[in-house]
């Protein structure tokens, strides 16, 4: 009988990552459709139909509002519960995402919701990859594409003249939290890949990912600085870096 749960325990062990991934494309896919949806009669509708989106923002903020401190209660309830916690921050992320992203379309209209159809999948496929690759492999997939969502933004605010300025500050800001990033890897990496008491990197891991994803990011939100065509050409090379190292990601876990 000591053997039998030795035998299941292996393929429930071996099952998890994929759960935990089929979750968070079942999740992405849900929100990009809600996006979609909201696309589809507040920006293309008619008059009428914009008119009753904007009036409905407000009610899915307070719905958000409320499904997220429900999320956050049951989370701290069952804390202890390892099998039903995650219920509770997963609701708690939805209330989140609803209300928050009901609060951005209604701020920023149009380009809040180009900005969230991207980062939605951009999250989602992050998300995977972290239930799926090692953590070095996780970590610089997750820097290349935040920085690529940055040059989106450089691209696309850049040349504004009310919002130009802000971008410049904050590219700076992430240029300088890339440089924080690359130096807490190779301090993780000199300690079994731990900061602290966290787990942060593979212990025995090359962190070599990690730098060449913070020095292409650097390079790229550098250069993109100075004008919005050099941002949309350095996004699509980084677009490039991203694919590459993807395949070459899934092709060393098979």
């Amino acid at each position: 009988m000591s053997k039998n749960p030795v035998s299941k325990s292996k393929p429930v062990k071996r099952n998890e990552p994929m759960r935990n991934a089929l979750k968070f494309f079942v999740a992405g896919c849900v929100a990009e459709i809600y996006l979609l949806v909201i696309r589809r009669f507040y920006v293309n509708g008619t008059v009428e139909q914009l008119l009753a989106c904007d009036a409905a923002l407000p009610y899915l903020m307070g719905v958000g509002a409320a499904v997220a401190v429900v999320g956050l209660v049951l989370a701290i309830l069952w804390r202890q519960a390892a099998g039903r916690r995650w219920i509770g921050w997963s609701v708690f992320a939805a209330g989140v995402f609803l209300g928050g992203s009901a609060l951005f379309i209604k701020m920023f209209y149009d380009s809040a919701l180009t900005l969230l159809c991207v980062v939605v999948p951009v999250a989602m496929l992050l998300g995977i990859l972290w239930n799926l690759y090692d953590r070095e492999c996780a970590w610089s997939l997750t820097i290349l594409g935040t920085s690529l969502i940055a040059l989106w933004v450089c691209r696309r605010v850049l040349n504004s003249i009310y919002l130009g300025t802000y971008v410049r500050i904050l590219a700076v800001v992430y240029i300088v939290l890339l440089l924080v990033a690359a130096f807490l890897a190779n301090k993780a990496d000199k300690n079994g890949g731990r900061l602290g008491k966290l787990q942060v990197l593979t212990a025995g891991a090359d962190p070599l990912p990690v730098y060449l994803a913070c020095g292409l990011s650097v390079a790229a939100l550098a250069v993109a600085l100075f004008s919005s065509t050099i941002a949309y050409y350095a996004m699509w090379a980084l677009a490039i870096v991203v694919f590459a190292l993807a395949v070459y990601y899934t092709v060393k876990q098979l």
